[in-house]
């Protein structure tokens, strides 16, 4: 509960509004239209013990390159590739995704705004199904989608995701008899601009400071757990945009392949980028 309350209070203690740039979430809010944005998602974990083999798991390490394109004001679209050692001893490529957002409500006011949109996410994968963490950034086939509600208040803001995940067998790889193949997932997410105190120009970089709760629940064997991650963000010349987070598993009980992981993002943006 001290933990819990304390999350509470700090929590209610794109560029212009950077501090809605969640690492491990997306907002409300798109990118801006006819931009092109180019990312490359490194993630770390330490030595683990797999909880369903009981096999002692070395340091494992994921790479997510991505391409980003804001088709209009309302709708972007996510390209991505996996590749890892997180299933196997060597490192080989893992699939792709993609990732699609449509906002459709946004009610703007000085210094503050409300933005509501709807997301779908779909992936194809070639990894052995060895856990109940069904995740479509690499380890599971399947398809998703779900609510994003983002609030801007100045310097802080908030948002909460709420969605669902069905997952189905993988390339070569299926599902054992029982194993749960659906989650939903939720998140509360808060990031504040630190710096700078005031605007001048786009040139300014940015930091921002990000703090957000990551749960999954499984409705078919009541496995669930809750992250949470916490986050620096620089972004520099209104372009270039550097993230590194930190999350740790804070309550559950679900097999996944880890219950911790460092994250280590850089993004490059391209305004304007066509007529």
């Amino acid at each position: 509960m001290r933990l819990f309350n304390l999350i509470l209070c700090i929590f209610f203690g794109w560029l212009t509004s950077a501090q809605e740039l969640y690492v491990a979430t997306e907002p409300a809010s798109n990118m801006p239209a006819k931009s092109i944005s180019i990312r490359l998602s490194n993630y770390f974990m330490g030595p683990y013990s797999n909880q369903r083999t009981g096999l002692n798991v070395g340091t494992m390490y994921r790479s997510m390159p991505e391409f980003m394109w804001g088709i209009s004001k309302k709708s972007m679209l996510h390209l991505s590739t996996f590749t890892s050692n997180m299933h196997q001893q060597q490192f080989k490529f893992e699939g792709v995704g993609i990732y699609f957002k449509y906002r459709f409500i946004t009610l703007d006011q000085n210094h503050r705004h409300f933005r509501m949109a709807a997301f779908g996410r779909a992936s194809l994968i070639a990894n052995a199904i060895q856990y109940n963490d069904i995740n479509l950034n690499g380890d599971n086939t399947g398809i998703g989608g779900g609510v994003v509600v983002t609030q801007l208040l100045h310097k802080l803001a908030l948002s909460f995701t709420s969605g669902y995940v069905r997952a189905f067998n993988n390339i070569n790889y299926d599902f054992a008899v029982g194993q749960p193949r659906s989650t939903v997932n939720y998140s509360l997410s808060g990031g504040y601009l630190f710096f700078p105190v005031k605007y001048k120009n786009n040139n300014q970089p940015s930091i921002n400071y990000y703090l957000e709760l990551l749960g999954k629940y499984n409705p078919v064997n009541k496995e669930q757990f809750v992250d949470i991650s916490q986050a620096i963000q620089v972004i520099l010349n209104s372009r270039y945009r550097l993230d590194l987070a930190y999350r740790r598993q804070v309550a559950g009980n679900m097999i996944r392949i880890s219950n911790n992981e460092f994250l280590l993002r850089f993004e490059y943006n391209l305004f304007n980028a066509y007529k």
